[in-house]
């Protein structure tokens, strides 16, 4: 007996130590002589199943189960899987998973509606990485969980969802698992789980048909609190925008408008509605009203200065997005949004008090002393095929690397689809952070990585950006590109230089304006494809005067678009092409057509164009322009300088505010006065001349293309010194303090 005793701690020793075979012989002898114990058995299987012996496993377990009554075999049964259920939870913690997927594969063979057996199958193979549509039907976990059963590991199952969401959410077959899910768990807890992913479907993946799926499941949860469905329906609202289907969206934006019942309720609703009115390109006078309360509530939020939970602060962080598109009006723009942002930088750092303090803590005990590199950050999450992307890749190619460390620090990364431009930001940073939509998280990265200059591309674009800013993770914060001034007081710098913002501007920003000798950005040029646009495909003569218009809906403004009207009344032959983004193109062309009808222009004499694929063919079909017609209050940024850049004439307004210079700034910064106008007179008069003036726009064109070598526009490699001279002034700012 002693023997046999100290045989089986022998076997089970080997077994332990993952010496299958000699387990398998010693179990194989244990057997032999007491057949009656039933865990050598259990052991002598498992041994030959860890060998990849799956047959001669099975036929050792059945053989000995079977030798007994019913009574017996049912706990035999029982004893057996037990003893399974261990050795694959060993082997899940020896990160031995394949071995553990093969031994659970077995546990279901012999009790197939073990739901929490399956769940851990499914673990297992999101580590593996071989669940597939088909192998996850076949473990027919979705028909299990809907028999709704009583007996199942709540924890687990959330954990299993989790992950499997987190890991294959592009997948459309995976939206039945969430949904099967809904009677086990919390309706909260699960809301949250499945409007993660749809955001990261949509932001990420840039999928918004599969992450309109994932929110509508959302709100098949049906958790009764008004703020949670008001938050599902602003981005299901979104969702449908992105796709174009206006109608939808803004249906359900006036659904969270009926649950509004507080200000901050009633801005996100008002926002929510704006943007697709706005965005549809045709829809300025149906917001009108929205726009009367969405003033009066910005301006109570900011009398009432109450506290504001995070998830309504998200939210408002960008709230006054829309007011440079709706006016001309710098100071009383600029008010509401500095104020605004004050209030949202006092949340945040209340709900993340000891992030800020300790940042704070950091940034005071800093050595302030020259240094030989400096640590940069940019902070974006454009930094991929998108106007930031496009115009910022000329100051990392030009960096000086021995005196500037570059850290790039991507919000909501693209993991799931290829970017290129997103690649070679990649490849030309010295390190990157591929981060994803939580701000908190962001600055800590940021904190931890010690940065000297924070660099800020987004602005107000991006909540998570404005989130991670106003912690202040670094002791010197800049705001950059994206936007106008983001207006968190936790920004030290505003980039601009002489033209973009008037001279009397910093009265009403928060931060310092630090203005570059030059233009705030340069670039060495664009990429351009082949065209797919020819006159004769749009039935224009070759003689005929061709207008050109690519902006967003936001940016078509009635009043500006009247003025276009006016221009190609008064010069025959002429015709305006207007390039639809939204591709909402029955309500921009509605829109076009009553207006030039009001101003005695033909409808035959507009074109409208789709989006194409790719930027480079777009820059290719500017050219059959002869005239860019630019938008106001907010002119073109990105659009403009492509304008410029093939040698396309353009007629721009200047107004007060940023968006309403900008083009300002590139034309002068390309060296072209001609097309530039104070008034609305001056518009028209520079858009009838152009247009009629064929040796003008030859002069121009010429102009624009010399213009190339030597225009601080076209010097991507100067801008970039003027931008390094920036920081390291602001660093001497920073030490002699």
């Amino acid at each position: 007996m002693n023997n046999l005793q100290s045989l089986a701690q022998q076997a089970f020793k080997s077994f332990q130590q993952g010496e299958y075979f000699p387990a398998e012989e010693l179990y194989q002898e244990l057997t032999n002589h007491q057949p009656e114990v039933k865990e050598y058995h259990w052991y002598l299987g498992l041994s030959l199943l860890l060998q990849g012996k799956e047959a001669e496993a099975q036929t050792t377990w059945m053989l000995a189960i079977f030798e007994g009554e019913e009574e017996q075999i049912q706990q035999w049964t029982y004893e057996l899987v037990k003893i399974l259920q261990t050795e694959a939870q060993r082997q899940e913690e020896l990160t031995q998973y394949q071995l553990a997927w093969v031994i659970r594969q077995h546990i279901r063979e012999i009790y197939p509606g073990d739901v929490n057996n399956i769940l851990q199958l499914i673990n297992l193979s999101l580590d593996l990485e071989n669940l597939t549509q088909d192998s996850f039907q076949e473990l027919e976990i979705i028909e299990i969980l809907n028999s709704q059963l009583e007996e199942i590991d709540r924890e687990l199952l959330f954990s299993v969802l989790k992950k499997t969401l987190k890991l294959l959410w592009f997948e459309p077959w995976i939206l039945d698992f969430p949904e099967a899910c809904i009677f086990y768990l919390d309706p909260l807890q699960l809301t949250h789980c499945v409007m993660l992913t749809a955001t990261e479907a949509a932001y990420a993946g840039h999928k918004f048909n599969l992450a309109i799926k994932y929110a509508e499941l959302a709100l098949k949860i049906n958790y009764p609190d008004p703020a949670v469905i008001s938050e599902v329906l602003s981005h299901l609202a979104t969702f449908y925008y992105e796709i174009g289907d206006f109608d939808q969206g803004i249906n359900l934006a006036k659904r969270i408008h009926d649950l509004a019942h507080n200000t901050p309720d009633l801005i996100t609703a008002n926002v929510v509605i704006l943007q697709g009115l706005l965005s549809s390109g045709g829809r300025w006078y149906e917001a009108i009203p929205v726009i009367q309360e969405y003033e009066i509530c910005l301006n109570k939020l900011i009398t009432e200065k109450a506290d504001i939970d995070s998830t309504k602060i998200y939210r408002l962080l960008n709230c006054t997005y829309y007011l440079p598109y709706l006016r001309d009006a710098a100071r009383k723009n600029r008010f509401l949004h500095n104020e605004v942002l004050k209030i949202c930088q006092t949340s945040i750092q209340a709900y993340a008090q000891e992030q800020y303090k300790r940042y704070s803590h950091a940034n005071a005990q800093r050595i302030k002393a020259p240094k030989k590199k400096l640590k940069i950050g940019y902070l974006s999450h454009c930094l991929r095929e998108h106007s930031v992307g496009w115009l910022a890749r000329w100051l990392y190619q030009h960096h000086n690397r021995e005196e500037f460390e570059i850290y790039t620090y991507f919000a909501t990364y693209h993991s799931h689809i290829h970017d290129f431009l997103q690649d070679w930001y990649e490849e030309n940073s010295d390190h990157v952070r591929k981060l994803d939509r939580d701000g908190i998280e962001i600055a800590e990265q940021i904190h931890q990585d010690q940065i000297d200059i924070l660099i800020d591309l987004d602005s107000m674009t991006a909540d998570i950006s404005c989130e991670a800013m106003a912690l202040k993770p670094a002791p010197i914060q800049v705001t950059w590109l994206g936007w106008d001034g983001s207006g968190i007081p936790a920004i030290d710098y505003y980039i601009a230089d002489n033209y973009v913002l008037p001279e009397y501007a910093q009265e009403y920003y928060s931060e310092k304006i630090w203005r570059l000798p030059n233009a705030y950005l340069g670039v060495d040029g664009f990429e351009i494809g082949v065209p797919t646009l020819r006159r004769e495909d749009l039935e224009i003569a070759n003689d005929a005067v061709i207008y050109f218009s690519a902006q967003s809906g936001y940016k078509r403004n009635p009043e500006n678009v009247r003025l276009q009207m006016k221009i190609l009344k008064q010069v025959p032959n002429s015709y305006f092409l207007i390039k639809d983004i939204n591709k909402d193109v029955g309500v921009i062309r509605e829109f076009f057509e009553q207006i030039a009808e009001s101003e005695g222009v033909s409808k035959e004499r507009l074109r409208f164009l789709e989006k194409v694929p790719l930027s480079s063919i777009h820059r290719a079909n500017l050219m059959i322009a002869d005239v860019v017609l630019d938008t106001y209050p907010y002119n073109g940024a990105t659009t403009t300088m492509e304008t410029l850049w093939v040698g396309v004439p353009l007629v721009t307004k200047v107004g007060e505010q940023f968006s309403a210079r900008n083009s300002y700034t590139m034309m002068v910064n390309a060296g072209i006065s001609e097309g530039i106008a104070w008034s609305d007179e001056e518009y028209i008069e520079w858009g009838v001349r152009l247009g009629k003036d064929a040796d003008l726009r030859k002069q121009i064109h010429w102009k624009l293309l010399k213009s190339r070598q030597t225009a601080p526009l076209w010097n991507g490699k100067q801008f970039t010194r003027e931008m390094e001279n920036a920081y390291q002034q602001m660093w001497l700012k920073y030490i002699d303090k």
